[in-house]
């Protein structure tokens, strides 16, 4: 083996670990929410009991709720909808999250509401 590719693999572990404490690095409820969604995080929409994370990949979206305080089963839902189509929903009495909902999108633009308990947010049509 050259010392080219030495090079190369060493610099590809060093990326991996980077990439891996990034991951560490970043709000618990965000990590998780990338367990649940593939691609990369283009929104975060923070409210009162909770914050709904958007990930993108090709032409797909998806959206998970995550609770500020996860542990206490309560009403949580998620929404996605692309404009032109109808919203992907997933509501139910949860102890951590709602979702992923995922919804194929193109380059239109999406409605994102969450709710946690008594919180909510909608974030008007976004990503156009």
């Amino acid at each position: 083996m050259g010392g080219g590719a030495i090079r190369r693999r060493l610099a590809l572990g060093l990326a991996v670990l980077t990439a891996a404490g990034l991951l560490v690095a970043a709000a618990p409820g965000e990590a998780q929410a990338a367990g649940h969604c593939a691609g990369r995080k283009v929104r975060s929409l923070p409210f009162s009991t909770g914050t709904v994370v958007v990930h993108k990949r090709g032409g797909y979206l998806c959206a998970v709720t995550l609770a500020k305080k996860p542990g206490t089963r309560r009403t949580m839902s998620v929404s996605i909808r692309a404009r032109g189509g109808r919203p992907v929903v997933d509501e139910g009495r949860y102890t951590r999250y709602a979702g992923p909902v995922t919804v194929h999108a193109g380059r239109r633009c999406v409605w994102v509401k969450g709710r946690v308990g008594g919180g909510s947010v909608s974030s008007g049509w976004i990503l156009c």
